[in-house]
This record gives structure tokens, C-alpha cells and sequence, in this order.
């Protein structure tokens, strides 16, 4: 889903946006942790940047290496959730590009980003203008002719270097942003700020918030009020379901909908479901309700609430431990990943009857492994519930939660096979939330200051196959084949780093070695002989042929630098 930013000040002589544009990168840390940046337009039309892999506390080596940019009025800042590509420097956002204003527009991609692929198209059709400098109607225009060519969700922020800023959305409503003003500084005009979730802007003082409607874009000049357009007709207003169930932070606001809220409703229509699911002997027989940390940790209180059974915390986070699970490369790494991230007090599980609350189930291995941990800790029953429906689809619209194979429920979304997935992850009963009931908990939290009070859809497509954006045939197989590349670059990127840091394991160094081979799925398996090379090797999702990576692709994350535009993030801080 990624996290983006966008502020312009009313006055050059106020403090650079690039103070508050670092700040806020760590309040939408959550949405991306794969890379970030920050780009800015200092005096006289400029852009500088910073940006790099990891998260915005290494990037930014802890805030020092915001003096390298230079005091400016406006930027844009980018937070990277990867679904695709690399972990590479180069897949660092915010991207540059040097037109309209080069003399012939031919075009070099410069790494698999979607976004940079639409930045080129945008830049291309304000090309078409043939102006030096373009006002509001010629932005206006090229994106109503980028909309035409591209299909799909997006919520975008953009700067054009001495005119000002520009966010858009799709005419879906998918991905969020949102927008709000406060007084400038110097007591001249207004500040004017972008972002995906409202936490950004209010923990940064802004307020007066306004949502970009499904299908329209603002244009933000320097001292200028913001001026709307609709740039496509709106086809439905359907936010992202997931961004309440579990991507957003629970102190935002989106689409005029508490993300708190909703998650209160969804734990009682829970109670509601687990009433109807369990007899009353064994909602009676529950001892205590624990909440899987963090999301559900709004919900679980709710369903105590609800069912008068009794609530505590029974797991401790390790903060320093943030990587989330189901977007490791292997499934071995995953488990791994479980006991580093939670750990669980034995005196509140022995002997004991535990219900479980969590977010969603997923590929199961985060609850199975929870689950194990619980009857560890001597619990005597364990019934685990879901605020979500169950998963038996991929998310298309940034969210890389697994393939359709990997998925628990993608062939036990049946009420009757909700027996096997209760076995597969090792509970005694497992619950999972209604989808009209979750649609019904988000619809019924928009909040009373909300600037629009438009009936709301959500895209479902997770949770049914049913999505609100047209798919074209073959979408799903080179999906499947996009994410089976991804992951076969992400382990050979570890296997290189851990070998350049002197901390490889065996199968790491024997995979730099190329004494192993990496599948798509990200197992390493032994290398093929020079009379195999050819042979064609079965995956997931049909059959690919091997591939030899070339030295360029070999090279280590922070050897890739981005080529458009000189990166303070490439070199050691001053």
C-alpha cells in the first residue's frame, strides 16, 4: 500500500518542509518499511533528495541526515511497501523525471515500479503541451489522458519544480489520501499538507481535513488556495477493506471512517458470530480473551464486552522486531519470525480455556505457530477467531499477502471446511467474521465531521474474487509470476548481505556460491548441471525456465543507485 506524503508552505522563510516531512515518515512507518525518501524544491526550482532501503530511522540516520537537504517550501515524502522488484536503492521512492522540459521525451523505465511507469506517462502527455511552463488546465488535461491508459488503484502525490503540488486518486476510491491546511507560521496564508492516513497530518498540527474524492485530483500552488478537479467520472467510492481490518493505523481517520471505530464494531459483530457458532456451554467455558497483538488489540476488548467473559494481554511484542510475517520470502523464515516478534506469558494460558482474537488468517503460519505457543504455555482449549472474513483471494491494489496456493482458506472458504483450517493451525474451534457484517462494522463508523457524508462501498476482492477494477485474463498467472521473481530476488539480496556481513549460513553461502539454485517459491535447491540449464522447472503456478542472473543483477542493494537524479542517500553522511 506504501505511504505517501506531500506538504507546501505559504512562506520560503519559514522552516524547511523537510523537518516535518522526516517527522511524519515515522507516523505512516507501518505502511512501508521496505525504503523511503523525501524530495524537495529548494529556491530558484531545484530538487533534492534523499532516500534509501530500510526504514526512515537508517535512511535518515536518525534524523542527521536531514541537514543535507537543502531549506525548501514544498516536498513530497515515500514510504515503500515492496510488492515487486528489488530492495534496491533505485526502487526508492520519490521518483524524478527531468521532462516535460528535455528536448525529445524518449523514456528509460528505470526499475519495475509501477508508479515510476505512471510518473513517465504523466510526464510524457504534459509533454504533449509543448510549453516551457503549464498551468492547472494543461496538468488537468494530462492526467485526464493518463487515466485513460491506466487501469487499476492509486493514490498518488506528485511536485512540479516552481509551479507547486498535485494529488490524485483513482476513480475507484482504493488507495487514501487525504488533505489538511493550518495557519502558515508567519501568519501569511496557508499551509496545505497530503497524506495517506490523517495521523500524519493532525500529530503535525493540520486539521480542516478534506478526503480526494474517487477520480479527482488538487493543485496546490505557493500561496494559493487548493483548487479541485474531477479528473475522471467517479465509478464507485470503494475504499480498501483491509486498510480497516488491518493496514491503517488505529488513530486515523480515512474516507471519513474512524479505523478505531470500525474496529470496535468488528469485534462485536464477532461476539455476535461466535455467539451463533459456539453452544453457550463453551462461550460459558471461556476463560479469557486475548488479543494478538497489535491490531486486534481494538477488537478483542469489544468481543469480551459482548460475550462477559473476561479480557487481559497475554502476549509481549518485541518492538525492535517490526518485519511482518507474511511478506517473508519462506515459510521457514516466517515461523522464525513469529517467536522473534511475540512471546507469550505462560500464567495467563495454563490451564486454561483461550479465545484468541486476530486480524485475519492468512497462510495460517502465524497462527499456527501462535497456537502452538499457547498449548506451550499449558492452555487447555483454544478457540481462535478472525475480525476478518476468510482470505481465498490475492490483493491486487499493493498489499502482497501470498498466492492464491499459499493461501489457508483459498480452498476451505466453505463454512464446511472451517473444520480443516481449525486443524491445519492446531485450534480447537476457529471463527471467522461475516463479510456483510465486516462491511457493516466499516460502514456504520464514519465519524460526524466527516467532509462527505456519500454512501461508501469497499473493495472485497480478497474475500470473494470479486473486485471493483476490471481484470484482465492472464492478470492473475503473471501475477503469480511476478511474485515468484520477487522472492527469488529477495533471498539471493539476503544470501549476498549476509555473506558481505560475515553472518551466512550455509545454504546462504552455498546460493552466492551458486552451488544452489532459488525457486520461485524462494527454496534453495541444488544447481542445475550446464545439461540442464535448458530443462524447463516445474513451479507453483506452471512451468519457467531457470534463469542466470547477469553480475549487474548480482550486486548488493546498496551498490543499485538511483540514476535519474543525485541521491544524499548513495553517499556516507557528513
Amino acid at each position: 500500500m506504501c505511504g505517501i506524503l506531500a506538504l507546501i508552505k505559504a512562506s520560503a522563510s519559514e522552516i524547511s518542509v523537510t523537518y516535518e516531512l522526516h517527522e511524519a515518515l515515522y507516523f505512516l512507518q507501518h505502511r512501508g518499511q521496505d525504503a523511503c525518501g523525501i524530495a524537495v524544491c529548494a529556491p530558484g526550482g531545484k530538487i533534492h533528495q534523499c532516500k534509501g532501503g530500510g526504514l526512515a530511522s537508517k535512511v535518515f540516520n536518525d534524523g542527521s541526515r536531514v541537514a543535507d537537504l537543502p531549506s525548501a517550501y514544498m516536498g513530497i515524502g515515500h514510504l515503500r511497501y515492496p510488492t515487486a522488484g528489488t530492495s534496491a536503492s533505485s526502487e526508492a521512492q520519490p521518483f524524478y523525471v527531468n521532462s516535460p522540459y528535455d528536448f525529445e521525451a524518449h523514456r528509460h523505465i528505470n526499475t519495475e515500479s509501477d508508479s515510476e511507469l505512471m510518473l513517465n506517462i504523466f510526464a510524457n502527455e504534459l509533454n504533449e503541451t509543448g510549453k516551457a511552463r503549464v498551468n492547472d488546465k494543461d496538468i488537468v488535461e494530462a492526467l485526464q489522458r493518463m487515466y485513460k491508459r491506466c487501469v487499476g488503484a492509486w493514490a498518488c502525490t506528485a511536485m512540479l519544480a516552481g509551479f507547486g503540488l498535485t494529488g490524485f486518486r483513482d476513480s475507484f476510491g482504493i488507495r487514501p489520501l487525504i488533505m489538511g491546511s493550518r495557519p502558515s507560521g508567519t501568519g501569511d496564508g496557508m499551509d496545505y499538507m497530503m497524506a495517506s492516513e490523517s495521523v500524519a497530518l493532525k500529530q503535525l498540527d493540520f486539521d480542516h481535513f478534506v478526503d480526494i474524492l474517487p477520480g479527482q485530483a488538487v493543485i496546490i500552488r505557493k500561496g494559493a488556495s487548493p483548487v479541485f478537479y474531477q479528473i475522471q467520472d467517479r465509478k464507485r467510492y470503494a475504499p480498501d477493506i483491509f486498510e480497516f481490518c488491518y493496514f491503517a493505523r488505529p488513530d486515523s481517520v480515512i474516507d471519513g471512517i474512524s479505523v478505531n471505530h470500525s474496529r470496535e464494531n468488528m469485534g462485536t459483530k464477532l461476539a455476535d458470530k461466535i455467539r451463533r457458532t459456539l453452544t453457550s456451554e463453551e462461550v460459558k467455558s471461556i476463560d479469557v480473551i486475548i488479543p494478538i497483538p497489535e491490531t486486534s488489540n481494538t477488537s478483542a476488548p469489544s468481543v469480551a464486552a459482548r460475550l462477559k467473559r473476561p479480557y487481559t494481554q497475554g502476549f509481549v511484542k518485541n518492538r525492535q522486531y517490526v518485519f511482518r510475517t507474511f511478506i517473508m520470502p519462506s515459510q521457514a523464515a516466517r515461523k522464525k519470525g513469529v517467536k522473534r516478534k511475540l512471546s507469550a506469558m505462560d500464567e495467563k494460558f495454563t490451564g486454561k480455556n483461550v479465545l484468541l482474537i486476530d486480524d485475519s488468517i492468512v497462510r495460517g503460519t502465524t497462527s499456527r505457530e501462535i497456537v502452538s505457543m499457547v498449548k506451550e504455555c499449558g492452555a487447555r482449549r483454544v478457540y481462535f477467531a478472525s475480525c476478518a472474513p476468510p482470505i481465498t483471494h490475492p490483493h491486487i491494489y499493493g498489499i502482497d499477502l501470498a498466492s492464491p496456493h499459499e493461501l489457508i482458506a483459498h480452498d476451505h472458504g466453505q463454512d464446511r471446511a472451517i473444520d480443516e483450517i481449525a486443524k491445519h493451525i492446531g485450534a480447537d474451534r476457529v471463527i471467522f467474521q461475516d463479510l456483510e457484517d465486516l462491511k457493516a462494522a466499516c460502514a456504520e463508523a464514519v465519524v460526524s465531521r466527516c467532509s462527505t457524508q456519500e454512501e461508501r462501498d469497499f473493495e472485497v476482492g480478497v474475500f470473494c474474487g470479486r473486485y471493483v477494477t476490471p481484470v484482465e485474463e492472464g492478470y492473475f498467472q503473471h501475477l503469480e509470476e511476478v511474485r515468484g521473481e520477487t522472492r527469488k530476488l529477495k533471498v539471493l539480496e539476503k544470501a549476498r548481505e549476509a555473506v558481505a556481513n560475515g553472518s551466512a549460513e550455509l545454504d546462504e553461502i552455498e546460493i552466492t556460491a551458486e552451488d544452489v539454485e532459488v525457486t520461485r517459491s524462494g527454496q534453495a535447491v541444488p544447481a542445475a548441471t550446464d545439461a540442464k540449464k535448458d530443462l524447463v522447472d516445474a513451479q507453483m503456478n506452471g512451468d519457467a525456465k531457470r534463469r542466470k542472473y547477469s553480475r549487474e543483477e548480482m550486486l548488493l542493494p546498496k551498490d543499485q543507485m538511483d540514476i535519474s537524479l543525485h541521491n544524499y542517500g548513495d553517499f556516507p553522511a557528513r
